[in-house]
């Protein structure tokens, strides 16, 4: 028996899980490199602070989305602190992967008239013979960890690029609006002057004063505007004190030549996004636990061991010892009951998880489009229509055949289209933005903590 015991504790020796260099964080890359374009890095990993140099090196040269996703991926708290659960997660996957220490029992009993000594050596049976199973679960719940945090960055590198183009944004409002603020004030001291001459009402002057104090309202408001959402591009960054400063380019990008293909957008979200990923790991966990409390439903604890006593007459008695649980009072069936329920839960939840998926693509595709169709109108419309107006006006008033007043208006008219020019332009980006994570799964409104949770 001894022997036997020994053999049974060299297998689940040699048997026993280790951990992997990378603590899982490859096959999270393998996942988010292709939607990111970048590297993951937990921080400090390699010890020579290579992270916070590149971040640096980043941090020198005008920001673009791509380069602000860098950052967010290599300094960014909270996906670092999702990095951490991988630790976790694989922890548990070792741990199952090894057999509980076998119990030893010595007691020692005397009566006055001798001495009684006991041994025991107890061996947890059932957790040797469901450790393959068991560890199948935890490598099923390690993956889909991996699946979660997958979704965290896709979620992280997502509202990075929507902060950045917000951020440039409002940069370019300010920009603008402080233009406006400046031929604001020259109309407002031309309607001075000429109210002062007699040459205008005291009416026509105060339209361009109360132009002016809007002008200076809206530049207030676009200011702290702007404020906001670098601050917001900065915690994404991960960024504080000192560290905060980057530059912003002065404009957003261009609109692209022409929008993307649909395609079979539909088919490529049902193949890569990371919540149908992990609703496909969760049914398949819930199957493997569902199987393993099937099985031990009637057998709950099967301990074997190896007993020797020692008696008072110095005789000594071997033998073996099994202990097994009875089901006489739980026979399993509401574990069984709950571990199908579960199942069915996790079923119904993939399916529709599937049909909103599908629908969210569908969704903002539509958004994608019809923000591309009113960016580019604005661009190639609007815009130079107002310009063309104002150009036409200044004429019209150099040959002394329109008035100040006239030219003033339009100018105000140009204001208001050049503002919503900028408001369609980034809401083109935004949309973009969008519509990649609705094919990846890394919307805001993914919960990258669900899986986790539910463990």
């Amino acid at each position: 028996m001894r022997a036997a015991a020994g053999a049974a504790l060299a297998l689940s020796l040699a048997g026993c899980a280790t951990f992997s260099p990378d603590g899982g964080l490859d096959a999270v890359q393998v996942i988010t490199r292709p939607a990111t374009g970048h590297d993951l890095a937990r921080a400090n990993a390699n010890g020579d602070g290579a992270a916070a140099r590149r971040v640096a090196s980043l941090l020198a040269a005008p920001l673009s989305a791509d380069s602000a996703v860098a950052i967010a991926l290599l300094n960014n708290r909270a996906l670092q602190a999702s990095y951490a659960q991988l630790g976790i997660a694989e922890a548990d996957l070792v741990q199952a992967g090894r057999l509980p220490n076998p119990t030893l029992t010595f007691s020692r009993l005397t009566d006055g008239q001798g001495l009684d000594i006991e041994r025991k050596l107890m061996l947890p049976v059932i957790s040797l013979l469901t450790m393959p199973a068991a560890r199948g679960i935890e490598q099923r719940r390690f993956e889909q960890t991996q699946l979660a945090v997958a979704g965290d960055v896709l979620r992280i590198a997502n509202q990075t690029r929507r902060a950045f183009y917000g951020a440039v944004a409002a940069r370019q409002s300010v920009s603008y609006l402080e233009q406006v603020q400046d031929a604001a004030e020259a109309g407002a001291e031309l309607a001075r002057r000429m109210t002062a001459a007699g040459n205008w009402s005291a009416l026509r002057q105060a339209r361009e004063q109360v132009f002016l104090a809007d002008a200076v309202a809206q530049l207030t408001a676009a200011r702290h505007a702007e404020v906001a959402a670098r601050e917001q591009l900065v915690r994404l960054l991960g960024l504080s004190g000192q560290d905060a400063s980057f530059t912003l380019p002065e404009r957003l990008p261009d609109l692209p030549a022409a929008p993307r293909a649909q395609g079979d957008a539909e088919a490529q979200a049902l193949a890569n996004r990371v919540d149908i990923l992990m609703a496909q790991k969760e049914l398949a966990g819930l199957a493997g636990t569902l199987g393993l409390t099937r099985a031990t439903r009637f057998i709950n604890v099967l301990d074997a061991g190896y007993q020797r006593n020692t008696g008072a007459d110095g005789g000594h008695a071997r033998g073996v010892e099994i202990e097994l649980q009875l089901p006489l009072f739980d026979w399993g069936g509401a574990r069984v009951a709950r571990a199908e329920a579960a199942y069915t839960e996790a079923l119904q939840r993939a399916a529709q998880g599937a049909i909103e998926a599908r629908s969210q693509v569908r969704e903002s595709y539509s958004a994608y489009r019809a923000a591309y169709t009113l960016a580019r109108q604005y661009r190639d419309e609007i815009v130079p229509l107002r310009k063309r107006i104002a150009d036409e006006q200044l004429l019209r008033y150099n040959g002394m055949l329109t008035s100040v007043f006239e030219l003033l208006a339009d100018a105000r008219e140009q204001v208001l289209s050049v503002n919503a020019a900028i408001e369609a332009q980034r809401n083109f980006w935004l949309a973009d933005a969008a519509l990649q994570a609705a094919m990846t799964g890394g919307a805001d409104g993914a919960d990258g903590n669900v899986a986790r949770a539910g463990r």
